[in-house]
């Protein structure tokens, strides 16, 4: 098993991607905690990681908490490194986006997506770092997007936050390497997840993404939770400071000509 006997965060470990990818590392040998929102996602959280531990996870909890929140990150890293035994992987996945004109982007909008996405990044690697550096190492794989160097009108702030987690990741790589903690990133292209329902949910809109797609369909969960698996693994273990992008191809432009 690549991951056999690490320790992991996921950060909105309950849906998508990070459900995903919790239920990934856990097949391959890690105690994971998953990370959930709002009070209303606990059951599903609870039962998650409840399924995580039939299915082999040596440990596997539920942990709620804000990542946008200072005091809620420092209580999440805190116990689950002390209910795990340790902390060496963390996989900042939570995210929110919405589809906002620019021209129409309230002040509010903008700093509820930068918040979650680069804020919380930063805190949850900050925290997780801390544990890590103090244990002689670790990894953080940050879930970034295409969007990180492809611009999305209607979605500035989601550019804009992924855009910081690429140069987060970078300096962070750089600065954390003497601790042995690799720092990188994933990004996804297209994938079907609840935050796309949007898209999934229009037959023109689904069929247009498809279309700037060489290989011609979205992409699953699983694909993505295959290559934070990898990522995280040693197997990987000479990789910091990039991102490995996973999007069909949708980052050659195929429509531009």
């Amino acid at each position: 098993m690549l991951l056999d006997s690490r320790k992991a965060i996921v950060t909105g470990g309950n849906t998508g991607i990070g459900k995903a990818s919790a239920q990934r590392l856990a097949r391959e040998g890690a105690s994971v905690c998953v990370n959930y929102y709002s009070d209303q996602e606990a059951e599903g959280a609870d039962q998650l990681a409840a399924e995580l531990r039939q299915g082999g996870a040596p440990k596997a909890i539920a942990v709620q908490g804000d990542v946008g929140r200072e005091q809620d990150v420092v209580r999440l890293v805190s116990q689950a490194a002390e209910e795990l035994g340790g902390l060496d992987l963390l996989v900042n996945n939570a995210g929110i986006e919405k589809q906002i004109p620019l021209l129409e982007m309230g002040l509010a909008d903008w700093s509820a997506v930068l918040q979650t996405n680069l804020t919380g990044a930063f805190l949850c690697l900050r925290e997780a770092g801390k544990v890590m550096a103090g244990a002689g190492g670790g990894v953080i794989v940050n879930m970034s997007s295409v969007h990180e160097f492809i611009p999305w009108p209607g979605f500035a702030h989601y550019c804009a936050s992924k855009g910081g987690i690429k140069l987060l990741m970078e300096t962070a790589a750089r600065e954390l390497a003497p601790k042995k903690i690799r720092v990188l990133n994933i990004a996804p292209g297209a994938i079907i997840t609840p935050i796309n329902k949007f898209v999934l949910d229009d037959p023109e809109q689904e069929h247009a993404v498809e279309s700037e797609i060489p290989l011609g369909r979205m992409g699953s969960a699983e694909e993505i939770a295959a290559a934070v698996a990898w990522a995280a693994s040693a197997e990987a273990g000479y990789i910091t400071g990039t991102t490995i992008v996973v999007d069909g191809g949708m980052s050659l432009y195929p429509k531009f000509v």
